[in-house]
């Protein structure tokens, strides 16, 4: 078939998490969107259907499929563990109607979990896995030209005999300028963040040099590259021109990496001369070392940066090779403040096995940071990880893969029932978000913009404590006595974290399994 002629359909599945739900606002589905723009200039007939809006019912979203009738749906979410079962569900029920329909998944999940998902959903044809730009494309073309996958590399997939082949890795994209964001797929007036303004996500570099065993992204991008500063500042001011985009949210790691290319980012972006408002996150280390850049930051509209704190123990610290230090966090939040930028403090409960003293602990060094924002999630591990190997043996208290979201309480602690956890967690944003001071930025900030930004994180932030507790007394679904976490998910694959290989000139080795 010629590609002209050949219909790809991309879809964002609604997602279940607390955080997906509650805000009255969207924000658009850069990884698709980063697939369209490939697939777009390859020739192909490309749209979009985002289940995420309303959001649409899952017969709803079947029907609209069929309505279509795409040659290939090209489905992936970027909280892919947590959607997941809806995924395989859409999957099933548009097999059911529509056996010939090509259904191809891509994501963070399934780059690792290929196996599993192929041998237990045989409505989901292949997987994309790692960066899909190129191979979608490649991957396009072979299907729209009846050649065997076997040739394509990131591809895991199912024969018609049964077996599950993988084409090895895709090599990773070192020009992320190369590949164009498909824009033109989306209204801009249906999306926007931080309180009505129309927004984009995007990313400005990929991965992160550090070695924080939890990170479920750094494996997935394998090294950190960046984009062309002046370029990316350029495509920026082109959608608050063309499109009226006034909200920049990153999706990066770690935005800040290279010193140098960040400056120069900035300082590109503000002889543009365009009103954007950026937030994202970043380190603390990063923030420290560009002291003197802080103005600069500023000029260019950022007006937040969150900030993964992770624990107040340096010993839990260097466990988990977060590479960071108490006092840099706390500098680095003192930075911030001091040139008129919010600082959103996350904090992971969990790693350990943390009693009341613990958690009393952490509140005071909360206080003592004094973050204009906070948000505590519960540790999440992710098989892939340095990290899941250290817990593998610990009980799973909640076994419905949808509440894998780091705001559900998923793995089982010995110092505390789940429900004290519960207070701790919900006491301690409470207490920080309410201190005199933190009310005083909320209410009475002298910058417009701080102003802006803490009354809105107020707003979503009461809606989403609420929701939390509400969960977990009435809606839990919690096991008290689950699996292990390795029974749960499966042996251990953090063998396999780099998802993707470095450029080389190298024949790939198809490898060929029989399902059980």
């Amino acid at each position: 078939m010629d590609e002209s002629a050949f219909r790809i359909l991309l879809l964002n599945p609604p997602h279940t998490a607390i955080g997906s739900r509650i805000p009255r606002e969207q924000l658009p589905p850069l990884g698709l969107l980063s697939l369209g723009g490939p697939l777009l200039d390859a020739g192909f007939q490309v749209e979009l259907l985002d289940a995420e809006f309303g959001p649409l019912p899952v017969e709803e979203i079947v029907r609209r499929v069929l309505e279509k009738a795409p040659d290939v749906l090209m489905v992936g979410h970027s909280g892919s563990t947590s959607a997941h079962p809806t995924v395989a569900l859409i999957a099933r029920l548009l097999k059911r109607e529509r056996p010939q329909l090509r259904i191809v998944y891509g994501g963070v999940f399934p780059t690792y979990h290929w196996q599993d998902v192929l041998e237990r959903e045989p409505a989901i044809d292949c997987i994309v896995r790692g960066e899909g730009e190129r191979t979608a494309v490649t991957l396009a073309r072979a299907l729209a030209r009846g050649e065997d996958l076997a040739g394509v590399p990131g591809l895991a997939y199912r024969r018609d005999d049964g077996r599950i082949v993988e084409t090895g890795q895709a090599e990773m994209i070192l020009d992320l300028d190369e590949c164009r964001v498909g824009w033109e797929l989306i209204d801009h007036d249906r999306y926007s963040y931080w309180g009505g303004l129309k927004a984009v996500v995007v990313q400005f570099s990929r991965g992160c040099p550090y070695l924080c065993s939890y990170c479920g992204q750094r494996g997935f991008w394998t090294r950190w590259r960046h984009r062309d500063p002046v370029r990316f500042a350029r495509e920026l001011a082109r959608l608050h021109r063309e499109h009226g985009v006034r909200l920049i949210n990153f999706a990066d790691e770690l935005p800040t990496g290279s010193r140098k290319a960040w400056k120069a980012f900035l300082e590109a972006l503000i002889a543009e001369n365009v009103d954007l408002t950026l937030v994202g996150s970043t380190r603390a280390g990063d923030i420290v070392r560009d002291a003197d850049l802080l103005p600069l930051y500023k000029r260019a509209g950022v007006v937040r940066f969150l900030l993964g704190i992770e624990s107040y123990s340096e010993a839990t610290l260097s466990k988990i090779r977060k590479g960071a230090s108490v006092s840099e966090d706390r500098e680095a939040i003192r930075l911030l403040r001091q040139h008129g930028i919010i600082s959103m403090a996350t904090y992971v409960v969990g790693f350990d096995e943390e009693g009341d003293r613990d958690y009393w602990n952490s509140l005071r060094h909360l206080l003592s940071y004094d973050p204009d924002q906070i948000q505590l999630l519960y540790v999440t591990p992710h098989r892939w990880t340095p990290y899941y190997d250290s817990v593998a043996e610990r009980r799973v208290i909640q076994t419905d893969a949808r509440k894998w979201d780091y705001k559900h309480q998923v793995l089982a602690t010995s110092g505390l029932p789940p429900w004290r956890v519960l207070l701790w967690v919900k006491a301690i944003e409470a207490i920080v978000q309410l201190r005199p001071r933190a009310l005083y930025r909320s209410l009475l900030h002298p910058d417009r913009a701080v102003l802006a930004g803490m009354r809105w994180y107020v707003r979503m932030g009461r809606r989403v404590w609420l929701r939390e507790v509400f969960e977990f007394f009435f809606a839990g679904g919690r096991t008290r006595r689950g699996p292990t976490v390795e029974a749960f998910w499966g042996r251990s694959l953090s063998q396999h974290e780099n998802a993707l290989a470095k450029p080389q000139r190298k024949r790939i080795e198809i490898k060929t399994l029989t399902t059980s």
